[in-house]
């Protein structure tokens, strides 16, 4: 056998194999590894080789060539093209080079926004790449976790990422948090006993899973599988594999450009038959046809739409949202449900201690997150919230007067495994959510973990598992016994306890029932309880249970959650004024997530239709889900397979979705959802490249401000185009007129072009700057199958196209008629084409306000943008060479004082138009 068959049979052998249903030194031996050793870093060298980097095959996107090409596959597109070959058949150069000019300039547009977008994408991938410590000839290395491969010895410890699929050969209490991969909300216990074959991946406790956090203990593993071969790997690519939803804006824009083509054609065909029917000659009118086409193409179209979306695209990275691909900026502009991830997103993803509990007084801690700022102050009786806002505030207690306070913090900062990093002005934490908070807690109150340390020595204990449900550290104090710190679940702590401490310092028979109930009452409130309990024992006296029950003081409760971010509270707000709904999906039970609906506003007095398990999902029959979570705003226990039902269901009601999400299990809901946002912070790699948006700061505040970006790139690319269609269409039909009436052309075919190719750039392309209209989050989001021209906005185009055909033929005919030569008649008409353009391009850039309400200096860009086209009419009026080209001439100042009366006219007509009908609208709503 070969060597190159070997490594591949090799290589299968190692992927097929069921690794977690082996013996660790089965695994150890299929590998050919040495755990004491490792690999040697030849070996290693080989490997890489044979499977390749430890990194998530990148997607597959088009070469360079195929990028460029992709760029003329536009109806629009194609109908230039044509344009452009026959005028250059014909003899027609100039025509013939303004015309590939613009598909030219358009290509190159698309083509460097796609590379930015694959840019941004690689960038992205780079962000999950970490360090891993392995064992390589012998001794433990740092190695960035690319460069691992199968047999790899790697070491796991708390607030590591594991970096690839990995059989664990040792463990020491290690607890891994698998919801990026399962879904799975609460860490998950870990072994190295071989399992059954059957065993599914959220079950296989002996093997830990590329992207997954370890949240407590340590463990030694043995890579199994890198890359695209891990259990993240094959979700990457199943979602890859997956068909995307059009867009609102594709679909549009798709139509929008088939009809208009089929339209543009149409009349050129029939420009063509009229000529030839009234004797013209075929050459000419064929010229004269195509003049046709190209004058009604709204070319700049496919630009200005490109460059509105980079802006979009641009104004919302500087709002910490990352754009993936670029027509899910005007997506988010439809949005009209946002299903919301609960954790980091809606709230800090940061346990907070909120209230504390104790036998004869209850406490309210302030401050939020990690960052260990915020007073302890004793509440009055039945006054108090979950929010930390409930309690006057009469400032911090004092520890020396609180006994049951003092050893109710002590016990939660003594009993704890968790660290606390300060980085600038951050804090972060490495180990359990639950004991951080406990530690940020014992802080606010001036209880120094070191300084503890110092004075209460850790000598021992017993880790917290989740049979026991509590954890023990033993003590040294200066005492002849040592002392226990006890902290858990309620009920496991209270059955430990005889005694429970007081605020002056004295005890009393520890009541039980008394306790349980005020644990109720707080987990009520959405808080996760913990209690704590300390006493002595002898130094030769192990901490368990049968030693330690009857023996300890029941200190208190500490009653803590993950609060809501204040930004999320108002970005809700927001977007129910906006009218869309927002629904919270979680994990988490019910109880908790319906609390933090509360605080953020998501429920307020509602039924119980209002808040649904998974449970309750499964047990829908098709036909009633889709309205079931319709009317739901909150979903709990809820299953990845659950997520993508909920996408699904509200699709199918006619909704526009934008859906949140960090993990894998994420990745089908958030590749099935019209808008899918994944988290930059937390989420994992496949999350992001399921999703069109990425959030930097994993905040919803910024979905929300996303949203209100989209609306504005909307409004924007829907003013370019209604500005763009009754214009072009106002040349076609300058045309069409002549041939039909049998005249003088009033506007030469080149000089069509030149107004095109200028005023698309110079003029349209400024709308594109338009800041957004005030009271854009108050309107009710758009109607997905709402067309993209209303009624009243059709009469206003073909208005304004008969106010271009009227004033280009007014002023050509009464040039003529005083006796001005054509040429100089044609550039009058010309400047009045120019002159109406102007004028209608200031009212559209509201299609409803007048020009008065959102300020005549708003838009420097587009003011800039009238005195660049301005300047470009003067050349092609006044200089010599350009009279060559064009065909133009001088004008007199008489001629200018009519195109300038023709502008005012026009803007007068527009202005009437919008005032008439919105008061109409005004009257309309108000009688209903």
């Amino acid at each position: 056998m070969t060597s190159t068959a070997r490594e591949a049979t090799s290589l299968a052998e190692v992927d097929e194999a069921d690794h977690h249903a082996l013996a660790s030194h089965e695994v150890i031996l299929l590998l050919e590894t040495d755990v004491d050793r490792g690999l040697d870093t030849a070996e290693a060298e080989r490997r890489v080789g044979r499977y390749g980097p430890n990194e998530l095959d990148a997607a597959a996107t088009a070469g360079p060539i195929r990028r460029l090409l992709r760029q003329f596959n536009h109806p629009l597109i194609y109908v230039l093209l044509v344009a452009g070959v026959v005028t250059l058949v014909l003899g027609e150069y100039i025509d013939s080079g303004v015309i590939f000019g613009v598909v030219v300039v358009n290509s190159i547009v698309g083509f460097i926004q796609e590379a930015k977008a694959e840019a941004a994408l690689d960038a992205l991938r780079s962000m999950v790449r970490t360090d891993s410590r392995v064992r390589r000839d012998g001794s433990k290395q740092t190695l960035p976790s690319v460069d691992l491969v199968p047999g790899d010895v790697v070491f796991v410890e708390a607030g590591d990422k594991v970096p690839a699929d990995l059989r664990l050969v040792e463990v020491s209490e290690l607890q891994v948090d698998e919801s990026a991969m399962t879904g799975e909300s609460v860490p998950v216990q870990k072994d190295e006993v071989a399992l059954d074959p059957t065993t599914p991946v959220a079950d296989r406790r002996n093997m830990v899973y590329s992207g997954t956090l370890v949240t407590a203990g340590t463990g030694v593993g043995v890579i199994v599988a890198t890359g695209a071969r891990t259990e993240l790997g094959e979700i990457h690519r199943l979602v890859g594999t997956a068909d995307r939803l059009a867009t609102p804006l594709t679909k549009k824009l798709t139509w929008f450009s088939k009809v208009l083509t089929a339209a543009i054609l149409g009349l050129a065909l029939v420009t063509f038959l009229i000529g030839l029917a009234r004797g013209e000659s075929g050459v000419d009118m064929f010229t004269a046809a195509v003049a046709l086409a190209v004058g009604s193409i709204p070319e700049g179209l496919p630009a200005v739409v490109t460059i509105t979306l980079a802006i979009g695209v641009n104004r919302m990275a500087r709002r910490q949202a990352v754009i993936r691909r670029m027509p899910a900026v005007e997506t988010l502009g439809s949005t009209t449900v946002v299903c919301s991830d609960k954790t980091g997103t809606l709230t800090e993803n940061q346990m907070t201690v909120r209230v504390i509990w104790t036998a004869d007084t209850r406490y309210e801690v302030t401050g939020s997150g990690y960052q260990p700022e915020g007073i302890i102050r004793v509440l009055p009786e039945g006054v108090g919230s979950a929010d930390g806002e409930g309690g006057p505030d009469r400032g911090g207690v004092d520890l020396d007067e609180e006994g049951a306070l003092h050893w109710t913090l002590t016990v939660g900062v003594a009993c704890n495994d968790a660290r606390l990093n300060r980085e600038g002005e951050t804090w972060t934490v490495v180990g359990d959510p639950t004991e951080a908070a406990l530690l940020v807690a014992g802080a606010k109150a001036n209880i120094d973990r070191k300084e503890l340390s110092r004075a209460l020595p850790r000598r021992g204990g017993i880790p917290f598992s989740s049979d026991r449900k509590y954890m023990v550290t033993v003590h040294e104090d200066g005492q002849e016994q040592r002392r226990v710190a006890v902290k858990g679940a309620v009920e496991r702590v209270v059955e430990l306890c005889r005694q429970e401490l007081l605020a002056d310092g004295s005890t009393r028979p520890v009541d039980p029932d008394r306790v349980h109930e005020a644990a109720e009452e707080l987990a009520a409130e959405g808080l996760r309880v913990l209690a704590t309990a300390t006493g002595h024992i002898d130094p030769d006296v192990a901490p368990d249970v049968e030693n330690m029950r009857g023996q300890l003081v029941f200190t208190g409760l500490q009653a803590m959650l993950d609060p809501p971010r204040q930004a999320a509270i108002d970005a809700v707000g927001a977007c129910q004024l906006a009218g869309i709904d927002v629904k919270m999906i979680t994990g988490d039970h019910a109880t908790t997530a319906t609390a933090i609906a509360e605080q953020l506003g998501i429920l307020g007095e509602r039924d119980d239709g209002d808040v649904l398990t998974g449970p309750d999902l499964a047990e829908l029959n098709p036909e009633e889900f889709p309205g079931a979570v319709e009317r739901a705003s909150v979903f709990a226990r809820v299953s990845p397979e659950q997520k993508l039902r909920l996408v699904e269901g509200l699709q199918s009601r006619g909704h526009v979705v934008a859906m949140t999400g960090d993990g894998v299990n994420d990745a089908p809901a958030l590749q099935q959802a019209d808008i899918g946002v994944a988290m930059g912070r937390g989420g994992t790699e496949v999350a992001k490249e399921a999703s069109d948006m990425v959030l930097t700061d994993d905040d919803f505040a910024t979905i929300e401000a996303a949203i209100e970006e989209g609306r504005g790139v909307w409004d924007n690319l829907k003013k370019y185009i209604v500005w763009t269609v009754p214009t072009n269409m106002g040349e076609g039909l300058v045309i069409l007129s002549a041939i039909v009436l049998g005249l003088a052309l009033p506007i030469l075919p080149v000089q069509i072009l030149w107004i095109n190719m200028t005023t698309a750039l110079a003029l349209g392309l400024m709308l594109s700057f338009e800041p957004k209209e005030h009271g854009i989050m108050r309107r009710p989001p758009r109607d997905p199958s709402e067309p993209l021209f209303s009624g009243t906005l059709v009469a206003r185009i073909f208005m304004v196209a008969g106010l271009l055909v009227g004033g280009a033929w007014w002023i050509f005919e009464w040039e003529q008629g005083n006796g001005a030569p054509i040429e100089e008649a044609r550039t009058a008409a010309v400047n009045m084409f120019i002159a109406i353009k102007i004028a209608y391009l200031l009212s559209c850039r509201s299609l409803t306000q007048p020009m008065r309400e959102i300020g005549f200096f708003s838009n420097h860009w587009l003011l800039f943008g009238i005195a660049v086209q301005v300047a470009g009419q003067m050349a092609i009026t006044y200089l010599p060479f350009m009279n060559t080209v064009f065909g133009t001439a001088p004008l007199s100042l008489g001629a200018w004082g009519l195109i300038v009366l023709g502008g005012a006219v026009a803007q007068a007509v527009v202005t009437t138009d919008k005032t008439v009908r919105r008061r109409l609208a005004e009257r309309a709503a108000a009688s209903t």
